[in-house]
């Protein structure tokens, strides 16, 4: 056996171990975990509900605060996309305030922050959002609430972080996801490569299944 046909066969050797290897990981993979829907889902869905929740329609000014687009996956447990789920979120304005009628806020509601937005994951399980770098409220850090709807299933819910957030350490809820599993709902907003001031962040949701 000549030296270059041992090289072949060991190089061969070695990309079957890698490819087993990601594969096992792939399977392994660990769901996104749950959180509960929190008090200030809306009560009446805002007419304008799309995905843009910087831009309230009828409104001149974009939402005040660091506008953001937040996009990634929706993945099953074997990193398959899901298609055609209806993903929602929902978060406070940049005063703190969400829009509903037991906010306890006293501060003004952002007329031109939607608050809530929806958007349906294409063929490849993608989704995007253009919202706000989620701020804190009094007793939380700052989070977006996230909910996946599938036909014949109940609403998975979870919630978003941002890295490197000081109140994070401080969140009675954070705090409850194991240390290991944090990274999963947690993700960097940092600034846009080919937008001036906007933030941008990546955060893929894996299921346990392609239902929720």
């Amino acid at each position: 056996m000549t030296n270059t046909t041992r090289r072949k066969i060991l190089l061969g050797a070695a990309s079957l171990l890698s490819l087993s290897a990601a594969s096992s990981l792939v399977s392994a993979t660990q769901a996104t975990p749950r959180a509960a829907r929190g008090p200030f889902y809306p009560t009446d869905l805002p007419l304008d509900d799309d995905n843009d929740l910087a831009q309230v329609e009828g409104q001149r000014a974009l939402a005040r605060g660091q506008i953001s687009h937040l996009s990634g996956r929706l993945l099953d447990l074997n990193g398959r996309p899901v298609a055609g789920a209806r993903i929602e979120i929902w978060q406070c304005d940049a005063n703190g305030r969400y829009r509903h009628p037991r906010d306890p806020g006293r501060q003004p509601i952002d007329p031109g922050f939607q608050g809530f937005g929806h958007t349906l994951t294409d063929e490849e399980g993608r989704y995007r959002f253009r919202t706000i770098r989620p701020v804190p409220y009094p007793g939380r850090t700052p989070h977006i609430h996230v909910a996946v709807r599938l036909p014949g299933s109940p609403a998975f819910v979870t919630q978003l972080y941002v890295a490197d957030e000081q109140g994070n350490d401080s969140d009675f809820l954070y705090r409850r996801i194991p240390v290991e599993i944090r990274p999963m709902v947690t993700a960097k907003f940092s600034r846009a490569k080919d937008m001036e001031a906007d933030l941008q962040a990546n955060w893929d949701i894996i299921l346990n299944s392609g239902k929720s």
